[in-house]
């Protein structure tokens, strides 16, 4: 694929350089035309640095903002003719000081990108963990790939992203369409506050698959059990 990053950031570091081995076409895109050049020259692999609208313009396949949550809506309205049309993937976390949900109330942070840029398709993924687990090669604990919800609305614009989720030698899960954006950037905001908050274990929380339902669900679900 054709993909432009928006930013020189952490995250654009950690997913461009797993795109890039995968064998796709990376332009990094900055304000800064140092840092761009710095990013894609330690990225290697024939990464291009550019202008953030370089970017927009070379990602024909998916365009990574890859910014903070105060910046993603403005440079999107400022590229929008050139996000005509495209893959825009959002990975920003809308989170404050005290872990708090800045878009609480409002739109998502997902849903001004699509505000700012009306033509672009935005889908939101990568945006559950710390930047040093997506430079991992691959995120994958106890044997277990890591699981990358996925939100969007246009199925090519979401089998884009689920490819680039594999690349990154993660499984993509469905996370419905982009309205429920804001309900992974709220988990975003909750397990932060878990991770660094409190030192505890967000993935505790969680029960085990067959228990999600109710201890009784499968015994119904097959006819043997009692309902409840």
């Amino acid at each position: 694929m054709r993909i432009g990053v928006l930013g020189t950031g952490s995250m654009a570091d950690a997913l461009a350089t797993h795109w890039v081995r995968a064998g796709h076409e990376v332009t990094i895109g900055g304000r800064d035309a140092h840092k761009a050049e710095r990013l894609a020259t330690r990225i290697g692999g024939g990464a291009r640095p550019g202008s953030l609208r370089a970017a927009a313009e070379s990602g024909q396949d998916v365009v990574l903002a890859a910014l903070p949550f105060g910046a993603g809506a403005d440079v999107a309205g400022e590229l929008r003719a050139a996000l005509e049309g495209k893959v825009l993937l959002d990975c920003s976390n809308p989170v404050g000081p005290g872990f708090r949900l800045l878009t609480e109330g409002g739109p998502s942070a997902a849903r001004r990108l699509a505000a700012a840029a009306p033509g672009a398709h935005v889908v939101k993924a990568f945006n559950l963990c710390h930047e040093d687990v997506w430079r991992m090669r691959p995120p994958v604990f106890d044997g277990r790939p890591l699981a990358v919800p996925v939100c969007g609305d246009d199925e090519t614009a979401l089998a884009r992203v689920r490819a680039l989720v594999r690349d990154v030698g993660c499984e993509p899960v469905a996370g419905g369409g982009l309205e429920r954006a804001g309900l992974l950037e709220a988990t975003a905001a909750l397990f932060i506050a878990l991770w660094v908050g409190e030192g505890a274990d967000a993935q505790a929380i969680a029960p085990p698959l067959a228990y999600a339902a109710g201890p009784g669900h499968q015994d119904t679900e097959s006819g043997t059990g009692v309902s409840r």
